[in-house]
């Protein structure tokens, strides 16, 4: 009979489940849930891109396109990249299309760490960074955010925690789950601090789009860092396109060439419907994105005032569509506060160390969902705190 326990790999067999996925998974089971956990868009992808998708279908292209993605696509990237950092990449060597922004993050780790290597993530931060870093045989040093900083990386933070052993640094804003942001000074002071070492950063811009009264700004537009920074972008929070799977790598062509490698053997090439989709999305949908920015914005404000007035000292985010509001007060444990309020409330948001330890003690709430949603989730949980006053 054969064993699995010796078959598998232990490092899968150490990395812990998606703390997010946990609360999801619960909901689905449950009637008369308002789910908050999941970082999902409520609208429709643009209907322009849509009817291109059908018209692509009727026309029968359905096979594989370059490894890279097609040349077209890969183009428009580098037009929206230069439109909007002011940046330019070669669509012929410099940019890779991939299976939504999770493979550009697997992509840009695995070619970059190797055993031993120490992995600087900034926490709390998405899910994936940890494990695949450690999947590679990585070190990773978490570098906590406050929210006394508004929640950014500060150069004071960053230099303390480098060593002779630092290959990477994980750079994800605007942040999930916190919602910040960093500003130009902010990026500034990081660079000075990368200046003169060998350090590669993974800029993940996959919020870019959505900030509130702060242009987005990335570190590649800050002096000669363009050479360390390995761009990270997608169309599914933008563009509201998160099951066409589409994401993309923007970097210097010595990173580049060798994710393609690997992208290559993984995966061959990403969806060919969505590609052509996503040009559609590049050319034509930037009055959709503003549409759907102003709406994140009012629904912040109102998240943002209703758990201040809860009681739940909440941050005011500038990016990204989640709240993480303080649930110490409560005198219960990130994953206590979310379980007993999906049981007994039925309104579903993920703890906080789901997102690094340091997330202890909040809450990540998302407004990809309507006002409607939001506040009849406000009424239950401020039912839920005046129970446990008792």
């Amino acid at each position: 009979m054969i064993d699995y326990d010796k078959l598998l790999n232990n490092r899968i067999k150490s990395a812990k489940p998606s703390g997010i996925r946990k609360y999801f998974d619960m909901a689905e089971t449950m009637d008369n849930v308002i789910s908050l956990g999941v970082g999902e868009p409520d609208f429709k992808t643009p209907w322009v891109v849509r009817q291109e998708a059908i018209n692509i279908l009727d026309k029968g292209r359905t096979n594989y396109t370059a490894n890279s993605g097609l040349i077209d696509l890969r183009k428009e990237i580098a037009a929206y990249t230069q439109r909007k950092l002011g940046l330019s990449y070669d669509p012929k060597n410099q940019i890779i299309v991939t299976v939504g922004g999770s493979e550009a993050i697997d992509l840009a780790i695995r070619c970059t760490v190797e055993p031993g290597d120490e992995v600087l993530i900034c926490e709390p931060s998405f899910v994936c960074y940890r494990p695949i870093a450690e999947l590679s045989g990585g070190k990773v040093i978490s570098i906590e955010t406050k929210a006394e900083n508004e929640f950014r990386l500060t150069a004071e933070e960053l230099k303390s925690k480098i060593t002779d052993k630092t290959k990477l640094l994980i750079l994800p804003f605007p942040n999930n789950p916190t919602g910040a942001i960093m500003t130009r000074e902010d990026l500034e002071k990081i660079a000075e601090v990368l200046e003169g070492t060998n350090i590669a950063v993974i800029s993940d811009e996959i919020y870019s789009e959505l900030t509130y009264g702060e242009k987005h700004c990335s570190l590649a537009q800050i002096g000669d860092m363009k050479e360390r920074v390995i761009i990270v972008n997608g169309f599914s929070k933008a563009y509201a396109m998160t099951g066409w799977r589409l994401g993309y790598l923007a970097g210097p062509k010595p990173l580049i060439e060798q994710m393609l490698k690997l992208h290559q053997y993984a995966i061959m090439s990403s969806p060919t419907v969505s590609q052509y989709a996503a040009i559609k999305a590049l050319k034509e949908c930037d009055a959709d994105i503003e549409k759907m920015r102003n709406e994140y914005n009012a629904r912040r404000r109102y998240l943002v005032d209703a758990f201040n007035k809860l009681g739940l000292d909440c941050f005011t985010p500038k990016g990204a569509f989640y709240v993480f509001p303080c649930i110490k007060s409560t005198g219960l444990t990130s994953e206590e506060f979310c379980e007993k309020l999906i049981m007994q409330k039925q309104v579903a948001v993920v703890p906080g160390n789901a997102f690094g330890d340091c997330g202890e003690g909040f809450i990540r709430v998302s407004y990809a969902y309507s006002i409607a949603h939001l506040k009849e989730a406000i009424r239950r949980i401020g039912e839920f705190l005046d129970e446990l006053k008792g």
